[in-house]
């Protein structure tokens, strides 16, 4: 399976959207609007975690996961190390969902 995210903000606030993909072809579409405030990383990771979710219900054992958020990659991936707050918590729930998978 693959998933791909990304932030998405206007005027009215913020939001994400992610796409399933899965090896024969089945997409699935999410838009993900957040009723508080985001940064672009916070949005992707929002994103990210939403949709390891779903695939989490789906019982899927093996996802590949994209964004183009340089940040949100390099933390997941261990390259950078969180600073912020924000991104510490973003990361420490992320890495205790990854038991899930292969």
């Amino acid at each position: 399976w693959k998933l791909y995210v990304d932030d998405s903000s206007c005027i009215t606030g913020s939001g994400a959207g992610l796409v399933l993909m899965s090896p024969d072809g089945w997409t699935l579409e999410y838009a993900l609007r957040f009723k508080f405030k985001a940064t672009n990383n916070e949005a992707e990771w929002e994103a990210l975690i939403a949709g390891l979710t779903i695939v989490k219900h789906l019982e899927v054992q093996k996802v590949e996961a994209s964004s183009d958020s340089q940040l949100v990659v390099g933390l997941a991936n261990g390259e950078y190390d969180a600073r912020e707050d924000s991104m510490v918590k973003y990361l420490s729930h992320f890495q205790s969902m990854l038991s899930a998978f292969d």
